[in-house]
């Protein structure tokens, strides 16, 4: 059984840092491609970035490029977003995402084949 768990969110200044984490089990991590996403209040979820399976390829949104760096350390089946310079616009839940198939990067919500259950991310101007 496939299990994402989100961890290192938290309340934080404009201009600070967090560092997420998801611990994935339940699968081959090293063999699929992986994903954040996130939620605001009353807002679509949306994404964030991703990374391929050797971490050899990476992709953004528009709106984190340069702050944020998405990472894995297929060891320990864990999926890091690093995310510096924050914004009260970062504020949402951070979900980790799974491919709904193992060679697809997910890079849109129908992408996704299972999600963690989101961490809070809060960021106070």
């Amino acid at each position: 059984q496939v299990q994402l768990v989100e961890s290192g969110g938290g309340l934080v200044q404009t201009g600070g840092s967090l560092r997420l984490s998801c611990a994935a089990s339940g699968f081959t991590f090293s063999s699929v491609s992986m994903g954040w996403f996130r939620q605001a209040p009353g807002k679509e979820r949306e994404f964030v970035s991703a990374i391929s399976r050797s971490a050899d390829i990476a992709y953004y949104a528009d709106s984190v490029k340069g702050r944020f760096t998405i990472s894995r350390d297929n060891a320990k089946n864990t999926l890091y977003l690093q995310m510096n310079s924050l914004k009260p616009d970062d504020t949402a839940v951070y979900y980790c995402a799974q491919p709904r198939r193992p060679f697809f990067i997910p890079r849109q919500t129908n992408d996704v084949g299972s999600w963690g259950q989101g961490t809070q991310v809060t960021v106070s101007s």
